[in-house]
């Protein structure tokens, strides 16, 4: 389907001419809305090659693994999947407030080396930041700007509104596809991160999701398990508390909590806002 906001044609003549810049695209891809259109719209364009990588991490949901594959077979996108395990990488499994950092440069070292084994040449490694990530807590964008990792999403000024907007505009089945952070996110920083509690973490989401949360977090404070869901959500926990706090002890939590606050992007870096 064709975009037919004259502002949003604007944007996306915009991407089109930043991506003509480049020769060899190489797209930090994970599936998620941002770096899906980015691949999507570069894929369309002729003059480049486009090459998106996937990281298999343990930081990712199967599930979200297996939508980024499906994602990447609708948009036509030539996908690489290279296997990542940063949890023996210390500042990382010690979920330091760098964490991102140090897993982002660690990322882009590995893309290198793909490009380097493959002997790609003039190749431009890409990423999906747009301007809404900006605004937020993200010392990825550093490790990303020292490693000259290009923003093209940025550069033609698309925000998360507008590229979710175009996507659907365009037809692509993920334009309304939840944000899906890894699951580092769901640790306090300096609690280590261990494959057991990523796991733990995963199956209660997906456990979750399967009652019917359309989009929920489930953040592990030691032993005890703080549940944000969107507040429309919140009868669905409280008409099934009982099985839930059955099932989610059996997955090895403790103490099972609803935060009342509901979900929200970044709950955990709100400690690092206090004195």
């Amino acid at each position: 389907m064709p975009v037919t906001d004259d502002a949003d044609k604007e944007r996306l003549q915009r991407l089109n001419n930043e991506l003509k810049k480049y020769k060899t695209l190489i797209i930090a891809y994970s599936g998620g809305v941002d770096s899906s259109f980015l691949s999507a719209t570069a894929v369309k364009l002729k003059e480049i090659n486009v090459i998106g990588v996937l990281m298999d991490t343990p930081l990712i949901k199967r599930s979200e693994k297996e939508a980024a594959l499906r994602i990447a077979d609708e948009i036509g996108l030539d996908l690489k999947v290279i296997q990542f395990n940063p949890t023996y990488i210390e500042g990382i499994n010690t979920n330091t407030r760098e964490r991102c950092y140090i897993c982002k440069k660690a990322m882009i070292e590995k893309i290198k080396e793909y490009v380097a084994e493959n002997g790609i040449e003039e190749a431009s490694i890409a990423d999906g930041l747009n301007q809404s990530d900006k605004n937020e807590f993200r010392p990825g964008i550093q490790a990303s700007n020292e490693n000259n990792v290009v923003h093209p999403l940025v550069d033609a000024d698309f925000t998360k509104d507008d590229i979710r907007r175009v996507a659907k505009a365009m037809g692509y089945s993920f334009a309304d596809k939840p944000s899906s952070p890894c699951l580092a996110t769901r640790i306090p920083y300096n609690t280590l991160i261990t494959l057991k509690n990523l796991k733990m973490i995963e199956e209660a989401e997906d456990y979750l999701n399967g009652i019917g949360l359309k989009d929920c977090r489930v953040r592990l404070h030691k032993n005890i398990v703080r549940i944000e869901a969107e507040p429309e959500d919140i009868p669905i926990l409280v008409n099934k508390r009982e099985d839930i706090v059955s099932r989610l002890k059996d997955m090895g939590f403790i103490y099972i909590c609803l935060d009342l606050q509901g979900y929200r992007t970044g709950s955990m870096s709100e400690e690092l806002n206090t004195s």
